[in-house]
């Protein structure tokens, strides 16, 4: 059988049907008896059968998709001990030129200097991730993700005078490159073509590119791919007026492909492969605005359809986000109304975006903003939703000169003094409100919080707005957690809960995973995101919130004793420890919750 994407992956890397992960499968197999072939090809597609299995599988269960995420974090991102010194003394060099004078590199400086280091590169290492193991990329062979994003790891930041990637070590503090779709999508068609020997028409029409290509080194295919992209000029998007276009289910994709390449949409469906693979899921609507001449050529927003249900809704902003023309046009939001209960769903989104261009809107003109405005812009009241990958860039722009502290005081009405923006502040003692996420890096090494002795005079924020992360805590008698929790909340080895009193409320998810006793637990109201309690076994006594936003694991759960279930689960409830009678007999009395029975 030929295997032309592993035969590739062998001609790029002749060592890689020996290295230790394939090897490995080899012996699994055999252990159970399969016939294994030697050769190189056959030995690379059964390993990327299981990279397959592994990544793809469980898309569903954010638990398995943060611990793949963990185990890249692991061997990719930066150790805090390989940061080189030169960055220290680089940026000491630029507090000097921006006449702060000779500034001494103390420890906390340099812990929260790890910290940024390492979230930066977490979250753009994500971004690959996200997509390679979302539905959006199944259109790729895994050959193919394969070799992208193993050569996206070598890569470190962008020189545009040399038009090149500089390379990347284990001393690298730069983050990870940016993901853009549409170049990424020109890449990957251009390289899945050349092993399958198929016509490649940029190639004959570009020898510059066409030499690139033999080469197949991703940088560089990468490189030439972002500046083919070209984003619109501003002053083609100012206006908005233009047209619909629908492209039909199973129709040919080319047309779609070609009204999409050389806008800079950022768009994957610019690549053949997907728009093919997008076709056949569902119709495809664009609109168009009208170009120079008066045609319906730039294309400013897509709704991608999987069959009656919609599949996203894009623009052309940064990570895919409206941009503020569209956002504010009233376009968008007069097409969903054509899709009825299901577009509904989107209106949240659409008056976020509206709000959003107005007030960026009103911050350029250097207009006050008002105390709704700023809780609008921090968040207070939960995430701002946007139809892109990311949060919208518009946010950070408008926040980054503002004083934070003062703002916030506005909106809590606490004064700046009980205010927090650091691990530092956070953890002196008489903060009510702390503004962002308090991990194990910081002043207080939450790693070693392990026992009673080292919580005494522990005492957090009343109210976090992000992450609070304790999942080194296995005894919590002693520990005041705060009111509310804005983002997640990790307390992921915390095996008995006597003496704990959950806060009211937690935006994200809350990690359990390790308790197995809930005795004298009191839980949170309200859980925005997923309720991980696998481990309990028995719940008799135990309150549920009355809302989970996300999954409710129960895998461990022996017996539905005392077992009341929330009034509103968003996602799926897992009770693979019961018996199916018993489940039958909760989906009876729960009809609108989604229990499930997974072995």
């Amino acid at each position: 059988m030929e295997r032309p994407g592993e035969q590739f992956l062998h001609q790029r890397d002749s060592t890689l049907h020996t290295s230790q992960p394939v090897e490995h499968e080899v012996e699994r197999m055999k252990d159970q008896g399969e016939r294994v072939s030697q050769k190189p090809a056959d030995k690379l597609a059964e390993w990327m059968g299981v990279l397959e299995k592994t990544h793809l599988g469980h898309r569903d269960d954010p638990r398995v998709l943060d611990r793949i995420k963990e185990s890249y974090y692991n061997k990719y991102v930066i150790d805090p001990k390989d940061i080189p010194e030169s960055y220290y003394e680089n940026q000491r060099r630029i507090a000097r030129e921006r006449g702060q004078g000779d500034i001494e590199t103390t420890d906390d400086m340099r812990r929260q200097s790890e910290e940024v280091i390492i979230a930066d590169q977490k979250s753009t290492i994500d971004n690959w991730l996200d997509y390679f193991m979302s539905s959006d990329s199944d259109s790729y062979p895994m050959w193919s993700k394969y070799w992208a994003f193993t050569g996206m790891l070598k890569l470190s930041t962008f020189d545009k005078e040399k038009h090149a990637f500089a390379s990347r070590d284990k001393n690298t503090v730069a983050p990870f490159p940016d993901i853009n779709r549409e170049a990424l999508a020109y890449v990957i068609d251009s390289i899945i073509k050349k092993v399958n020997k198929e016509n490649i028409p940029a190639a004959d029409d570009n020898p510059e590119f066409k030499k690139i290509l033999e080469g197949a080194n991703f940088g560089k295919l990468y490189t030439w791919a972002i500046e083919k992209v070209t984003p619109t000029e501003e002053s083609e998007l100012s206006s908005t007026k233009g047209e619909w276009v629908k492209y039909d289910q199973g129709s040919d994709h080319m047309p779609l492909v070609e009204s999409l390449q050389g806008y800079g949409t950022g768009w994957c469906t610019a690549g053949e492969e997907t728009a093919k693979h997008q076709l056949q899921g569902g119709d495809f609507y664009v609109y168009y605005s009208y170009d120079e001449t008066g045609q319906p050529k730039i294309p400013r927003v897509a709704i991608r359809m999987e069959g009656d249900n919609i599949g996203e809704v894009r623009g052309i902003a940064a990570d895919q986000n409206l941009d503020p023309y569209i956002a504010d046009s009233g376009i968008i939001e007069n097409k969903l109304k054509e899709f009825g209960q299901e577009g509904e769903s989107y209106n949240k989104k659409s008056a976020d975006m509206k709000r959003l261009t107005q007030i960026d809107s009103r911050h350029k003109k250097g207009e006050e903003l008002s105390g709704g405005d700023l809780r609008f812009l921090y968040e207070i009241d939960g995430e701002i939703q946007g139809f892109g990958y990311g949060s919208d860039p518009r946010i950070f722009e408008i926040l980054k000169d503002r004083d934070t502290k003062g703002d916030l005081s506005i909106i809590t009405g606490y004064s700046r003094d009980q205010i927090s923006t650091t691990q530092e502040e956070a953890f002196r003692g008489d903060i009510k409100y702390h503004y962002g996420n308090l991990y194990r890096y910081g002043v207080l090494d939450l790693d070693n919080l392990t026992s009673v002795e080292r919580l005494t005079g522990l005492t957090l924020p009343k109210s976090i707005s992000g992450n609070l992360n304790l999942e080194s805590l296995i005894l919590a008698k002693g520990l005041i957690l705060p009111e509310h929790i804005g983002g997640d909340l990790d307390l992921s080895n915390l095996t008995l809960a006597e003496g704990l009193k959950l806060p009211e409320s937690v935006g994200g998810d809350l990690r359990l995973e390790g308790l197995i006793s809930a005795e004298g637990l009191d839980m949170p109201k309200s859980v925005g995101g997923y309720l991980n309690l696998h481990s309990l076994t028995l719940v008799k006594g135990l309150i549920l919130p009355k809302s989970v936003g996300g999954d409710l694991s129960l895998e461990g759960l022996t017996s539905t004793e005392g077992l009341t279930l929330p009034e509103h689960v968003g996602g799926d409830i897992y009770l693979n420890s019961l018996q199916s009678e018993e489940v039958e007999t909760l989906r009876e009395k729960y009809p609108n919750l989604k229990l499930k029975l997974v072995y």
